[in-house]
């Protein structure tokens, strides 16, 4: 028999160690380390496999059939619906509406005739039973159970009519008897899900992992879990907003970077089919320091508004502070105003915010940010049809994004005239008839004189 032997795992990135100690050389984290009992690795066997059929890359590849959940946003991220066989790990703050969303999918499903199986590890069969009741779902035939013995769930699962979705809430809560290892841990995190996986790709139901999140925002547990998953989604959102977003960062099955937004009612997730007019509702068109951003959400056009404040300071270091929009991306901003702008901002407080609580990770909202910064410094006021998109370079130089057409197109669905754009940027016939007027910018000394020229003055 082989001996087993103790390690200790870190419990951020799975990380393993001969010894203890207070920092992880993996990931850096400290007092991540604890420590578990690992069998030993069994003697190779030489001999005992099969020989596998290999094939070439040419012939008939069907596309992976779907079962639709019912709810468009859901099934937009997830790229048109459930692979059979697949499996998918959801992430999110806890009470942003994991639950909620997953209780109103499998009611869906379970009301055109599918059998859904909702496992909670976390709350009693009466509290799941009360959250459908809140929701008007009390009707759905979705069959719940309270357990966190792997070995009982999978007993449960492989009797009676197979199912085409489960929901195991939570992959943290799982417990196995593989695994001599505590509730939580990495080791049995690993092997709870590597069980589920197995059971997934042999029955063909998909299996809808729910994952606790770190505070940073990452989803806790080895990094091994999102490797093992077919798809990794999180559930985000702001608890002072009443929207919330659902994001793939990988998907197997679709494409990555996809966003569904729902909005928060008192009868759970409400789909929101047009969010840039949520995005852009409520916005005072008549205050300096505020540019709409013509953005991306995968293959999704979505229009923001971009806030900024830019003060005098009393203090000896100005500071910076940003919302939704990247730290060191707003300082590069800043330093080329300053340098090919002709903005003085060494003495000013700088507050950038991107209204409605979504983040504006994409290169293509330099230019709005520096629009509305601009127009905070100036006291100017820009044009409410006006809308900006382009990616600002080290020398001043305003440079073409992608997907400029479906930009275009979206700012002119929701009544705008005007579009900023890079001065290089290919703008086909088509593109050209959505009916906006192009205003090509070469550089950030031009967008300035642009605004000083063009902008009123708010009136007072």
């Amino acid at each position: 028999m082989a001996k087993s032997r103790s390690v200790f795992t870190c419990q951020n990135c799975g990380a393993a160690s001969p010894r203890w100690q207070g920092k992880c050389e993996a990931c850096g984290d400290w007092n991540t380390l604890v420590e578990e009992i690992e069998g030993g690795a069994p003697a190779l066997r030489v001999g005992r496999g099969r020989v596998l059929e290999l094939e070439g890359l040419a012939g008939d590849a069907k596309p992976a059939a779907r079962i639709v959940a019912g709810m468009d946003e859901f099934d937009r991220v997830t790229g048109g619906g459930f692979v059979p066989g697949s499996v998918l790990l959801l992430g999110g703050e806890p009470g942003i509406g994991k639950s909620t969303l997953l209780i109103q999918v499998c009611a869906t499903l379970a009301r055109r005739g599918e059998r859904v199986i909702y496992i909670s590890g976390e709350e009693a069969v009466d509290q799941v039973r009360l959250r459908a009741g809140r929701l008007g779902l009390a009707d759905a035939a979705v069959d719940l159970a309270s357990a966190t013995q792997v070995e009982d769930i999978l007993a449960t699962l492989k009797s009676g009519k197979p199912a085409a979705l489960i929901v195991i809430d939570s992959i943290q809560t799982m417990h196995t008897d593989l695994a001599p290892a505590a509730p939580g841990t990495v080791t049995q995190v690993r092997a709870s899900a590597h069980a589920l996986l197995r059971h997934a790709k042999g029955s063909g139901a998909t299996i809808i992992l729910v994952g606790h999140v770190t505070k940073d925002g990452q989803i806790a547990g080895p990094r091994v879990v999102e490797h093992m998953v077919d798809a990794v989604l999180s559930f985000e959102g702001d608890a002072a907003h009443h929207f919330r977003m659902l994001r793939a960062s990988k998907n197997r099955f679709g494409a990555t970077g996809e966003i569904g937004v729902f909005e928060m009612t008192g009868l759970g997730l409400a789909e929101v089919a047009n969010p840039s007019a949520l995005f852009l509702a409520g916005r005072d068109a008549s205050a300096p320091g505020a540019a709409v951003f013509a953005g991306m959400e995968g293959q999704r056009p979505m229009l923001v508004e971009i806030q900024a404040l830019v003060a005098p300071t009393a203090l000896g270091t100005p500071r910076r502070a940003v919302v939704g929009f990247d730290q060191n991306r707003l300082s590069m901003i800043l330093a080329v105003l300053e340098a090919h702008g002709g903005l003085k901002l060494g003495m000013h407080d700088v507050y950038l915010n991107v209204a409605g609580g979504l983040r504006a990770d994409e290169p293509a909202a330099d230019l709005a940010a520096a629009a509305a910064l601009v127009s905070s410094l100036s006291g100017a006021v820009l044009p409410p049809d006006q809308t900006f998109f382009g990616e600002i370079g080290l020398s001043g130089a305003v440079r073409p994004v992608i997907h400029a057409g479906m930009r275009l197109r979206e700012a002119a669905k929701l009544g705008f005239h005007q579009a900023v754009l890079a001065q290089a940027q290919q703008i086909n016939d088509d593109e050209r008839r959505a009916g906006l007027a192009l205003r090509p910018c070469a550089d950030v000394g031009q967008l300035v004189a642009a605004i000083a020229q063009t902008a009123k003055p708010k009136q007072g």
